[in-house]
């Protein structure tokens, strides 16, 4: 028997819950999620929508890739309230900062990878997230970024551009119908990145909604990681 998979199951996984301590002492709630009886093959870092917007930990994307993937692809998956953010699992210290101070909250998820030994990090950034990725993410050891619906308010053209120098994958997925950016003013926009591989996605919308979308940026996360797990089943076996 098999149960299909969808909507907020979650799969089998070691999970522990965790707390971040930044460099100016706040302490940020978040989750660890591993395979269940395995070493991952790689991290995902998350970094989520704006908490003004209701971003957090558990935007929907960013909760299925910690309740899936695990389990489908051998990640690791790392999420966690940014400082002042409030979710199920609790509220992080501070208060938003507009994406300045934040800059401490990604140093501490890196930090705390390092501490544990996870492999092949990975930031993988929605929305806001996708300007800490940006900003903050070459101050540290990663292997790429996975950037979903940039809105590039807050990355500048010069964030964006000192990405070229960088050895490392960026991967962007800029849905057909968002509310930002769309493909072609993206690809104008990042076309300072060369090596930048730019997915547009055809119906995807800004909070990519909907099982199909689920599943779309899901698979594409896991062809940038470990493209060995694809492709994805849609069944999980029971009993």
């Amino acid at each position: 028997m098999s149960i299909e998979i969808r909507g907020p199951l979650e799969l089998p996984a070691r999970r522990e819950d965790i707390v971040l301590e930044t460099a100016d002492e706040l302490r940020l709630v978040g989750e660890l999620s591993l395979p269940e009886s395995s070493d991952p093959v790689a991290t995902l870092v998350t970094l989520h929508p704006l908490p003004t917007a209701g971003g957090f930990m558990d935007s929907h994307i960013i909760r299925k890739a910690a309740a899936r993937l695990p389990a489908l692809a051998d990640l690791a998956v790392l999420r966690f309230n940014t400082r002042g953010t409030t979710s199920p699992r609790g509220t992080s210290d501070g208060a938003f900062d507009g994406g300045a101070a934040e800059q401490f909250d990604v140093a501490a998820a890196m930090d705390f990878v390092r501490e544990r030994g996870l492999p092949r990090p990975w930031l993988l950034g929605w929305s806001f997230g996708t300007e800490l990725a940006l900003k903050y993410g070459r101050e540290h050891d990663v292997e790429g970024i996975i950037l979903l619906s940039p809105p590039l308010h807050r990355a500048t053209e010069a964030d964006v551009a000192a990405w070229a120098g960088e050895d490392v994958e960026v991967v962007i997925l800029v849905p057909e119908l968002d509310d930002y950016l769309r493909p072609a003013e993206a690809r104008e926009r990042f076309a300072a990145i060369p090596h930048a591989n730019l997915i547009a996605v055809e119906g995807g919308k800004h909070l990519w909604v909907g099982e199909s979308q689920t599943r779309r940026v899901l698979t594409e996360i896991v062809a940038a990681v470990n493209p060995a797990a694809l492709p994805l089943p849609n069944e999980w076996p029971v009993g």
